[in-house]
């Protein structure tokens, strides 16, 4: 069973709610599948389907008219995202679903894809619903990328870490300030790499550390984490070619608020030994 935890919550109610409906459908999509009492799941996997599609239509509308009110700077990007989950519904929905095997496999393709829309989508873009600040606010600060007291979580080996990843950040953030991205794309691409390869160390090691003093918030740290370290694997190092401002401002806005936002609403709530 899915479970729709605190790591979800946004803070908006009408998107919050939206988002418990979407595990209350995923959840009933897999009693579906382990359901042997129910020999022909025709009906009820188009009825499911019908579900999302509707769930969908009025959730992304919700949710879009809210990121439209208050300027979020993540509303393209959600739009695409909105357009790619409708797409796979109805193609899952023009699926064969005439034997018992052909219902199983849409049944099992449709909860895959569910799972990692969850996971992905909303702990990886709609938490920052809100939270984002326009990248041009971070740089009037004198040093944006600054590891200040308030990231502070009191686990050494954790705060060490956290301040590794606010400096890498930074080096990008200094770039984009000095204005020379243009001209060393080289350089950016591997800043980004080893940004990526350090957020990988982080994770494993802040997890094992969770890992080793029980931590019952554990499951969802590893969720989040797969999140963020999905949207750092999807980097397209042609459109930094093409567009290296513009896609690099949009990039860094999105890694250090969700980074900002994770330390404060996630990671302090992790105890010290």
């Amino acid at each position: 069973m899915f479970q729709y935890t605190k790591d979800c919550v946004i803070g908006v109610d009408a998107i919050d709610q939206d988002h418990q409906h979407l595990f209350d459908l995923i959840n009933e999509g897999l009693n579906l599948l382990h359901n042997d009492y129910i020999p022909d799941k025709y009906d009820a996997i188009k009825e499911l389907l019908d579900e999302l599609l509707e769930y969908a239509n009025n959730h992304f509308a919700r949710e879009e008219a809210y990121m439209t009110s208050i300027c979020d700077p993540e509303i393209i990007l959600q739009r695409v995202q909105h357009d790619q989950f409708r797409s796979m519904i109805w193609e899952l929905s023009s699926k064969a679903l005439d034997t018992n095997d052909e219902q199983k496999i849409v049944l099992e393709e449709t909860l895959s894809f569910l799972a990692k829309w969850l996971y992905h989508h909303i702990l990886g873009s709609d938490i920052m619903i809100g939270h984002l600040e326009p990248l041009d606010a971070w740089m009037m600060k004198e040093d944006p990328c600054a590891f200040t007291e308030e990231y502070l979580t009191g686990i050494p080996l954790i705060d060490e870490e956290h301040r590794t990843l606010f400096e890498i950040t930074g080096h990008v953030v200094n770039m984009i300030r000095e204005g020379i991205i243009d001209s060393d794309i080289p350089e950016i691409l591997k800043i980004l790499g080893e940004l990526r390869d350090y957020t990988h160390k982080h994770f494993t090691d802040e997890e094992a550390y969770m890992a080793r003093i029980h931590y019952d918030g554990l499951e969802s740290q590893q969720r989040a984490h797969a999140a963020f370290i999905a949207e750092l694997d999807d980097i397209d190092s042609e459109q930094i070619r093409q567009q290296p401002e513009e896609y690099l401002r949009s990039l860094i806005e999105f890694l250090l608020g969700w980074l900002i936002n994770h330390i404060l609403k996630t990671d302090k709530l992790i105890p010290a030994e």
